[in-house]
């Protein structure tokens, strides 16, 4: 892309913010930035959209018992299973596993604190998991 053609549609998406994109001019790769761009603005709306229902989504699986409160912290900040054990410095298969509600009832402080720190969070809100949960009313479609 030619940097007279990079995009500058202030994207709601950016914030108020810029990015950095690189162009030509004169035939050599520059630098320069842009203020977004509709149709990026539309894809990533859409995939904030589809991220909040699958938060949703394990919110209820919470709620129904089938999962601990971890599986919707998951979900709520953006983690899978590889990124939250690489967060909180433990294995994948200790986090699938302490995404079963009896054994993550029995889950030490030391183990809750780092998930609490992964998530920035305050480690003895998962002792009340209903406060880590949204209400229904705050789901956004």
């Amino acid at each position: 892309m030619k940097i007279e053609d990079i995009p500058q549609d202030n994207s709601k998406t950016y914030d108020g913010h810029q990015k950095v994109i690189y162009a030509t001019r004169g035939g050599q790769y520059v630098k320069s930035t842009s203020t977004g761009w509709e149709d990026e603005a539309y894809a990533t709306e859409q995939a904030v959209a589809d991220l909040d229902d699958q938060a949703q989504e394990a919110a209820q699986a919470v709620r129904d018992g089938r999962f601990s409160v971890l599986y919707y912290c998951m979900y709520r900040y953006r983690y899978d299973i590889a990124g939250l054990a690489a967060a909180a410095g433990l294995f994948r298969w200790q986090v699938r596993r302490h995404l079963q509600p009896r054994v993550f009832a029995r889950l030490p402080e030391k183990t809750l604190r780092r998930y609490a720190a992964a998530f920035n969070i305050d480690d003895t809100a998962f002792r009340q998991p209903e406060t880590l949960l949204p209400t229904k009313k705050e789901h956004h479609s």
